[in-house]
């Protein structure tokens, strides 16, 4: 297996914050029949990687299955010639594979060689359109510490959607459905959240969290900012100003109301 890991990635956006970790494979011994059937009833799956137990052993394709006898096993079948990534692995650079090798999705094992995720092209570029990355919630760390002459640690964690209380009013309708889609198939990215000594404030992922609370999801995963002392924090009084005391004070604005469609139409 050819793995392009580079450990010179510390502090980047990673392959591990953009992949799907529940992954769905074929055995060896798994016929072309059987494969193709899965493909035919799954929800966009167009290959699978080929694992006994958790070692990936190849890869199969749609493309793969149509040249061959449905009896046929997938290890005669796969491809072994793999290129994987690593949980580690810059999500640039991850990018960078996938556009110029073709392929679609790769198999991310880490270094025991066990199969811990896989990361398509849709994940790299949802990578690129909205990241909850480390550096962003540095950032607004590192400005919390100097405008308020504050301490402030960071932490991963799980928070109850009911807990958060928004900082902004509204969340546009387009938005919100795709967001519910990436909850629906395991691509939601993380919150950012400020811990105002337990007051918990949502800073980012405001669509995300509205997406969570209509799909009756309790839980998300967040990056959680703990202030050492309470701060009289701007996004905590303009929520207080707009009525803001939970997720269900946030308003649905409809699509023909967004700003880019405003923008889009003013310059035809």
């Amino acid at each position: 297996m050819d793995e392009p890991f580079d450990a010179s990635t510390e502090g980047k956006p990673r392959v591990r914050d953009y992949m799907t970790r529940d992954v769905a494979t074929v055995a060896p011994e798994d016929t072309v029949g059987e494969v193709s059937r899965r493909i035919v009833e799954s929800d966009g799956h167009n290959g699978f990687p080929v694992a006994q137990g958790r070692k990936v052993e190849g890869f199969v394709t749609a493309r793969d299955l149509l040249r061959a006898d449905d009896a046929a096993p997938m290890f005669r079948v796969m491809s072994d010639d793999l290129i994987v990534a690593h949980p580690e692995m810059d999500v640039n650079d991850a990018a960078r594979v996938i556009l110029r090798s073709g392929i679609q999705k790769l198999p991310v094992v880490d270094d025991a060689g066990t199969l811990v995720g896989i990361i398509s092209n849709a994940d790299v570029i949802r990578s690129q359109i909205e990241r909850a990355t480390p550096e962003k919630v540095g950032k607004l760390l590192r400005t919390l510490e100097t405008i308020h002459d504050v301490r402030a640690d960071e932490e991963r964690r799980r928070v109850a959607i009911d807990d958060l209380v928004p900082t902004q009013g509204k969340v546009y309708a387009d938005e919100l459905e795709g967001r519910r889609y990436e909850l629906e198939h395991g691509l939601t990215e993380p919150l950012v959240v400020i811990d105002n000594a337990g007051d918990l404030l949502l800073a980012d992922g405001h669509h995300r969290a509205m997406a969570a609370h209509t799909t009756d999801v309790e839980e998300m995963d967040a990056y959680v900012i703990v202030l050492a002392e309470r701060v009289d924090l701007g996004m905590a009084r303009t929520a207080r100003n707009e009525g803001l005391e939970s997720v269900e004070d946030v308003n649905v604005v409809d699509y023909a109301r967004h700003p880019l469609v405003e923008t889009t139409e003013r310059l035809q």
